[in-house]
Order: structure tokens, then sequence, then C-alpha cells
């Protein structure tokens, strides 16, 4: 089984969207598959054009000379596509959708009726890749991560993916901050690497397995004071006495 995941953190591997993707890519490791790890911070992709020319005049190649030539093949082979974003502004962080828009080349310009809804019919299809989406986001509450999933999932249809699920780390710079601390956590990462055992191993990951990665670290009442005072000493340059 070949992963290709791309983590969109400008923080890359210091981040807490790595501190969940590590031990979820390892677990899949552990289980067999061949993983490969990209930062979009590291890459040189331009934004799309949108004129068409990957499907029209040259099949399959975008005219821009960029990173794309070696990540399209690389991605259009992988069994599984793991895609790891913070949540900015209420969706993916932008390099991520730069990335996916510069997968335009991989669909054909026709059209095809798939499950009674109009999509391009894709270049070679790979049947059965699956999709994860690995994210963090600095609110406290759950859905916060509900219009980057529905992006996500609206992706797989386009692309004829199959959604294998999220883990999804809501209040994700406590979470680093208490794993930095010692906290225990142990939990929260066991469940991570359990999540890519499962998706290698058996081809699914576990809804309580992805329940415990997302599972409260604090009260909310808790998170507003802590992250409100943490503001306020920076702002000020206040010191506990």
């Amino acid at each position: 089984m070949k992963v290709f995941a791309v983590n969109a953190s400008p923080m890359m591997d210091k981040g807490s969207t790595a501190a969940i993707l590590a031990p979820f890519l390892e677990g899949m490791e552990e289980a067999g598959a061949e993983i490969h790890v990209s930062y979009t911070k590291k890459l040189d992709i331009k934004p799309c054009q949108g004129e068409f020319s990957c499907q029209m005049k040259t099949p399959g190649k975008c005219f821009q000379k960029d990173d794309m030539q070696v990540l399209l093949p690389q991605l259009a082979e992988a069994d599984v596509q793991v895609f790891a974003t913070p949540v900015y502004v209420d969706g993916m962080a932008a390099p991520l959708k730069n990335l996916l828009d510069r997968m335009v080349p991989l669909g054909c310009p026709s059209f095809e009726l798939r499950d009674g809804h109009c999509r391009h019919p894709l270049r070679d299809p790979k049947k059965g890749v699956k999709v994860v989406l690995v994210s963090t986001c600095g609110f406290w509450e759950l859905d916060n991560f509900d219009p980057l999933l529905a992006h996500l999932r609206a992706f797989c249809r386009n692309f004829d993916r199959e959604f294998a699920g999220a883990l999804l780390r809501p209040h994700g710079p406590v979470f680093k901050a208490m794993a930095e601390k010692g906290a225990p956590l142990s939990d929260v990462i066991q469940a991570a690497k359990d999540a890519g055992r499962q998706l290698a191993a058996d081809g699914a990951m576990r809804s309580e397995t992805l329940a415990v990665v997302s599972r409260p670290l604090i009260s909310l009442e808790d998170y507003l004071r802590g992250a409100n005072q943490r503001r306020l000493v920076a702002k000020t340059g206040a010191t506990k006495g």
C-alpha cells in the first residue's frame, strides 16, 4: 500500500497538525504501508490559471513548470492520500487548496453522470483510492471542522475517491502545549497510531478510535479563561507575581 501525505501546516513537523499526523502515519507504516510525506511550505506550486490546456491541448499535463510535475504522478499512484491542514478561516490552509486546484489535469474535459451527478471522468483512474483528512483547529468545538469536511467530501466525489475518515483535533494548540508539558495524552496519540494501523490493515478506521483523537482535553470554560489570559499576557507583557 502506497500512502502519499501532504502536510499544509506552515509549522511543518513542529505544529499541532504534525503531532496527530506523525503517529497516524507511524501506525500505517507499522502495518506495512509505504509512506511519503511532503510539506507544502517546501514546494513550489503555482496557482491554477484556469485555461484548461491540461485537458484540451496537452492532456494530463499543465503548462506550468513547478513541483506539481513530480507530485501529480505520486498522487495518482497512491492507494491512500492523506491531506493534513490546520483550519484557517473555516477551511483548509491556502497552499493545500492550491495543490488540490492543480490536480485538474487528472480529469478529462468531457462529462459523465456518476451517482446521478455531472462529473469529469478521470484519466487512467485508479480504483479504490482512499482519502484521509488530518486537521487541527484553535477553537474548542468539534463542529468548526464541518466546512472543511464538506470540502474534502466534495473533492472525493469529484475525483471518484473514497473518503475514509478524518482525524480531528479541536483546541489543537492546547493539545500541543499539554503534550510538551508531559500531560497524560497518551490515549490520544495511541488512538491516532491505531487509526493508521486499522486503515492499513483493515481498510477502515473505527469510529471509536477517531472519537478518542478528538476527545475534549479541558472544559470550554477553562479553555476560554486560559486562552484569554495568555493573550492578555502577550499583549501587555505582564507576568505572574
